[in-house]
């Protein structure tokens, strides 16, 4: 996949975000993850995800 980085950048940023007390960007950036996902597999047509979808997945998963 040619868009992998983008997945290991975001994932990076998230894991910084939870160990130095950033909740609220921790968050933001699980819902970039969630759309860049979506995006890349060609669901960009797809609502986009909101802060309830993402922790109802969360607990799902």
């Amino acid at each position: 996949m040619r868009h992998s980085w983008v997945f290991d950048i975001l994932a990076d940023l998230q894991a910084y975000a939870s160990r130095n007390d950033l909740p609220r960007l921790a968050e933001k950036v699980a819902l970039a993850l969630l759309e860049a996902r979506a995006e890349i597999a060609g669901e960009a047509d797809a609502d986009p995800p909101t802060p309830l979808t993402f922790r109802a997945r969360r607990r799902i998963h």
